[in-house]
């Protein structure tokens, strides 16, 4: 997901739905929130608003520089909220250390920061030459230059395909395994330059780059982010109060769909009731205010009060 840089915002990311958000978590006084992916700390701010006094607010991120950015940001609570330099996945790990049991309220908004797309250091946008790394956890091995020097043709194009859907997957990877065979593919611009010699534009006013897709799934590659969503859908049921509700903010169908099934599962099962028969999505004025938030869906749902009884 690339987008226009202009009119960022001081605070480097303006945190989307955030009407939807706390509608659909109605968060009161006293409760304990855990935001998965608290960034630059906007989502957070408004939760720990809404909880205190009382309440507790449990920042988790895997980038160290969002996070610190928002300890400042929601400092004037002390130890009412904790941070967490950890990925979602290891949310069970996060309360064990935190002391805390369960909580009331589960928020995790996958998209990525607005200042991370304009930090050359994360090589994630096209916009500007750095060096093809992508990884938003500093503590990450592997990086999207080391996928493209090592991936065969095959698995190239099969991640290119189930990640991005990307139509013209194997063409790029058939590309790719050309050039790098002669030249290291290890800039975002020589990467952007090359996919752009092998897919068409594509028609009509509202024109995507055509790089686009194969950074949004090599982002999504190193990053395991599809895995990791898994990991925390599969652990929510688990640490969630009976009555307490969940939202997840998704920018992607693969994300949106693994969100929808966990959520149509857990209902079958009698641990809760979802609350969005279809995801929630920006309207105009939020989209005109911060179009990078036009493909974000949110989807809600709120855990049964005693066990085998969903709410009512």
């Amino acid at each position: 997901m690339v987008a226009d840089f202009m009119d960022v915002p001081d605070h480097g990311h303006e945190p989307v739905l955030l009407n939807a958000v706390l509608n659909f978590l109605s968060p009161r006084r006293g409760q304990v929130a855990l935001d998965c992916t608290a960034g630059r700390g906007g989502h957070a701010l408004a939760l720990a608003q809404a909880v205190m006094p009382g309440g507790l607010v449990l920042c988790v991120d895997v980038d160290p520089d969002n996070l610190a950015y928002a300890r400042t940001r929601l400092g004037q609570w002390g130890e009412n909220c904790r941070y967490f330099q950890a990925n979602f996945a290891q949310a069970d790990e996060v309360l064990q250390a935190a002391g805390v049991s369960g909580v009331d309220l589960v928020l995790a908004d996958l998209g990525v920061s607005t200042n991370q797309l304009t930090q050359d250091r994360h090589g994630l946008s096209f916009s500007v030459d750095a060096p093809l790394d992508m990884r938003l956890d500093p503590e990450l091995t592997i990086t999207a230059a080391d996928l493209i020097a090592k991936l065969p043709e095959k698995e190239l194009a099969d991640m290119l395909f189930t990640l991005a859907q990307e139509r013209w997957s194997r063409r790029i990877a058939r590309r790719i395994v050309q050039v790098r065979q002669t030249t290291p593919i290890s800039t975002t611009r020589q990467l952007a330059e090359l996919v752009r010699q092998v897919v068409p534009p594509e028609p009509g006013r509202h024109k995507i780059d055509p790089a686009t897709k194969t950074f949004q799934a090599l982002r999504m590659a190193v990053n395991a982010e599809l895995d990791n969503l898994g990991t925390l859908l599969e652990q929510v049921p688990q640490f969630i109060k009976p009555g307490g509700r969940a939202a997840f903010i998704s920018f992607h169908s693969g994300e949106d769909r693994l969100v929808k099934h966990a959520m149509l599962e857990w209902q079958a099962q009698n641990r809760c009731r979802v609350l969005t028969k279809k995801p929630v999505m920006p309207d105009e004025v939020e989209i005109e205010a911060n179009p990078r938030c036009r493909s974000a869906r949110l989807r809600a749902a709120e855990f049964a009060v005693s066990t085998g009884v969903p709410p009512q």
